[in-house]
């Protein structure tokens, strides 16, 4: 979709920001579009809660100055003296293998419990260590990537070719209504949510922060909180606890560049 983000009127300011699934590495990564975002949002604390890098991107890597410039503005976070924990999802797994160790200053954990102003306790963890045991095997993750690249260039193509016998561009894109759909399916039939409620049980927690799935989420569940971060790839969404200790869902919507001047704000979910 093209256009440009709606800047809010001045620096966001927040306790935490959590986000997750940016696939830095992967092709359809929208790095920009979160640079421009984390560039206008100020946090003590930032939980990247999984699928950062994308290592089992399938093929070339699709990397460039600007997800540089996205790891360059977390290290200057850090310097500056902002908490920065880094959470390992499946596509980025093999930095599992040092945890408890620093990546660039940041802190790596396969999980970690985050206490709100308001005194309730998150479980913060990607999510993957919650699916169906056969879609854990890092050979899912690996044909999963390979499908998704394949199926966004091809709609890339097929949106090039769209946009030049109708003169305009879909409104959505193949692979977003398709990932919906598949992620649907799979929250349906794995019982992902309810063990994830049991694993924030387990840890005596009032809910939890994930990602994972790319499906953007801020509801209670049995009593308990659940909050999905979205992704930077279709839904450009990110978490955030205000200085109160509420949770805030953020969707930042793409403006077409033709739209009239006066914008609406980002949409916002609370809890």
């Amino acid at each position: 979709m093209t256009g440009s983000f709606i800047p809010p009127l001045r620096p966001r300011r927040v306790r935490t920001l959590f986000v997750s699934d940016l696939h830095l590495g992967a092709w359809g990564s929208q790095a920009g579009r979160f640079l421009e975002f984390l560039r206008q949002t100020e946090a003590e604390t930032i939980y990247l809660v999984g699928d950062i890098l994308d290592i089992w991107h399938g093929g070339k890597p699709n990397w460039s100055a600007t997800h540089d410039a996205v790891m360059d503005e977390l290290r200057a976070r850090i310097r500056a003296g902002v908490r920065v924990v880094y959470l390992p999802g499946n596509h980025d797994a093999e930095l599992r293998k040092r945890l408890g160790r620093q990546f660039q200053g940041m802190e790596l954990v396969n999980e970690a419990i985050h206490q709100s102003a308001d005194g309730r306790r998150f479980l913060v963890l990607h999510g993957d260590q919650c699916d169906a045991r056969l879609l854990r095997f890092h050979f899912m993750t690996r044909l999963g990537s390979r499908l998704d690249a394949g199926l966004r260039r091809f709609d890339a193509w097929a949106r090039r070719g769209l946009s030049r016998s109708f003169h305009r561009e879909p409104e959505r894109n193949l692979v977003e209504m398709l990932v919906t759909g598949v992620n649907m399916l799979m929250t349906a039939g794995n019982r992902y949510e309810g063990r994830l409620m049991e694993l924030v049980r387990a840890r005596e927690a009032d809910g939890v922060v994930c990602g994972h799935f790319h499906k953007p989420a801020l509801r209670n569940v049995e009593g308990l909180v659940y909050a999905n971060c979205g992704d930077w790839i279709d839904s450009y969404t990110a978490m955030v606890e205000t200085e109160d200790g509420r949770l805030e869902l953020l969707e930042l919507r793409p403006v077409a560049k033709r739209q009239s001047r006066k914008l609406p704000q980002p949409a916002e979910v609370r809890v």
